[in-house]
């Protein structure tokens, strides 16, 4: 049974940071590509991050680069997207997200919400 499961998530004021986690299972971990997306309310899921299967390079939004980094851990099954210098706009749900198109893949955790106030 496939499972992502994100934790982390929390009310913070602006400037501070937040690591969020995402372990995963039910599939082999190393050969997806992994995602991190957020949704603000009244707003379309927006793609925030993503690093690639092995090798590790990654690409960001440009709304959070500077600020949020991708890594992986393919010998727990976990990403991880830590988020500095948060900003209010970044309140939102953030979704894990593992893709294979190869596969046929496309695996979704249940999201963690995150607020940035004051």
């Amino acid at each position: 049974q496939v499972q992502l499961v994100e934790s982390g998530g929390g009310l913070v004021q602006p400037g501070e940071s937040l690591r969020l986690s995402c372990a995963a299972s039910g599939f082999t971990f190393s050969y997806y590509v992994m995602n991190w997306h957020r949704q603000a309310p009244g707003k379309e899921r927006e793609l925030v991050a993503t690093i690639a299967s092995l090798s590790g390079s990654s690409n960001y939004a440009d709304s959070v680069k500077g600020r949020f980094t991708i890594s992986r851990d393919n010998r727990k099954n976990t990403v991880y997207l830590q988020m500095n210098s948060l900003k209010p706009e970044d309140t939102a749900v953030y979704y894990c997200n593992a893709r294979n198109t190869d596969l046929g893949g496309d695996y979704w955790g249940r999201g963690t919400q995150v607020t940035v106030s004051s």
